[in-house]
């Protein structure tokens, strides 16, 4: 979207069952899930055309935008947006160009702010914005967004399982857009050469719109795709009046997923949103609205003023409509607090209670998926009356299994036993929180055999 003076203008069963052909397909691939494709194994990252997140789980965007370069006194926009279920916020941010540069101290506190409401941040460069039309004169190259992304870059070090980085919005206008691909694929391949690990997100050329189908028809989508030496790049199209009729919508993502490849709906509004959130909903396509407030006008605003508790028509779609946010939308497995060790199916009696295990923590290992072969297990960490600030696991298998990959974790096996220590940013656990730290492929029968946790 340009700047606010100028305006263009089933569920669980689903996730389950994407998650359980996605570990599957690791299996059959021969367990390579920590692949050189797939390098940053902390955080998010592509299989096939799905977006998976650190614990191994598909994820699927719905969320809406903050518009924080240029209302940089909103503060609460963020735990509002999460309060009304959004599980994903586009944060505008500044290179220096035509807005900011926003600071990298800004940047680390919309992180947490982010992480504190359990919602996905995908940060993106404003600047870019039509880069190369004869109506964005100012508009920042991509290569000079890379400049402000490595400017801080130690504040993004370590959030790979909580950011995405979507380069530069919109960044290259309607002419000469055969321009667009080698722009892309270039700052695609510096990013890397810098050394970000994150899953990075290339908008779509034609302000973002792709009327003239260069990124979906062609080979350009696919060669800046494999461009990316960690196969972690997601394609993004803004649908705004373009996509006004449903088969252009219907069309566009039939190409997409022809091609194989990832795919997510960066921005898109109110004249277009019906067959968007109907057809990304039966396709498993994630999605980012344009915009909480601060539009100049109701045409593209959720709330009224920033305010939550005044949605307009176009927010109450978003939000609470059929295909919305409320309706759809799923948290990131990243954020999940872990599941009560007491399983329904044999409650504890309050005359026999179960005996915590000796120490300063516990650990669980559960069974997510499973495909005769092998399957995809879980862990989960509890600490007791006392935070920790680090802790390691170890466990024997009753059989013959075997940890094939794994994640969120540096894992050894010596026989039958599995030692587990964590990887920095998954190492603290709160007194009295059960926190899901990492997951694994392992071969042969399914087992959960006990944990021993041992914390620093």
């Amino acid at each position: 979207m340009t700047t606010p003076a100028r305006i263009r203008s089933r569920r669980s069963v689903r996730r389950l069952l994407l998650a359980a052909l996605t570990a599957a397909a690791l299996a059959v691939a021969g367990f390579l899930y920590l692949t050189p494709a797939q390098a940053q194994a902390n955080g998010f990252h592509i299989v096939g055309n799905d977006l998976v997140d650190a614990n191994g789980n598909v994820f699927i965007m719905r969320g809406s935008t903050h518009p924080y370069e240029w209302y940089q006194g909103q503060n609460e926009s963020i735990s509002d947006m999460s309060a009304k279920g959004a599980n994903t916020i586009r944060v505008v941010l500044g290179s220096g160009q035509q807005w900011g540069p926003t600071p990298a101290s800004s940047v680390a506190a919309l992180i947490d702010e982010c992480k504190a409401n359990q919602v996905v941040c995908v940060l993106e460069v404003h600047d870019t914005t039509g880069y190369g039309d004869q109506y964005a004169p100012n508009a920042a190259s991509l290569d000079q967004a890379v400049d402000y992304w490595a400017s801080i870059q130690d504040v993004l070090e370590g959030e790979e399982a909580y950011v995405l980085i979507n380069i530069g919005n919109e960044a290259w206008g309607n002419d000469n857009v055969s321009g667009w691909e080698p722009a892309a694929t270039a700052a695609v391949q510096r990013m890397r050469s810098l050394g970000f690990e994150h899953t990075l997100v290339i908008d779509a050329p034609n302000w973002g719109q792709d009327w003239t189908n260069t990124m979906r028809d062609g080979a350009a989508a696919q060669n800046i795709f494999d461009a990316d030496p960690q196969a972690n790049t997601l394609l993004s199209v803004h649908m705004y009046s373009v996509y006004a009729q449903p088969q252009a919508v219907i069309d566009y993502f039939d190409a997409f997923e022809a091609k194989g490849l990832p795919l997510i709906i960066g921005e898109f509004g109110e004249d277009t949103t019906t067959t968007i959130e109907s057809e990304a909903e039966a396709r498993g396509i994630g999605w980012i609205s344009w915009s909480w407030s601060g539009n100049n006008g109701q045409t593209h605003d959720q709330t009224l003023n920033f305010d939550p508790n005044q949605l307009t028509p176009w927010g109450e779609r978003v939000f609470n409509g059929p295909y919305g946010i409320g309706a759809t939308a799923e948290r990131a497995s990243i954020f999940d607090d872990g599941t009560d060790p007491t399983s329904p199916d044999d409650p504890t009696s309050p005359d026999d209670p179960t005996t915590p295990p000796e120490g300063d923590c516990s650990a669980e290992i559960t069974v997510s998926n499973s495909w005769g072969s092998g399957w995809q297990g879980n862990v989960s960490v509890t600490a007791d009356s006392d935070a920790i600030d680090d802790w390691t696991l170890q466990w024997t298998w009753p059989g013959s299994q075997t940890v094939s990959s794994s994640w969120n974790t540096e894992l050894t096996q010596s026989g039958s036993t599995v030692t587990a220590t964590s990887v920095g940013w998954n190492a603290k656990v709160s007194s009295g929180e059960t926190r899901q730290v990492f997951g694994f492929i392992a071969t042969s029968a399914t087992a959960t055999p006990g944990v021993t946790c041992s914390a620093a």
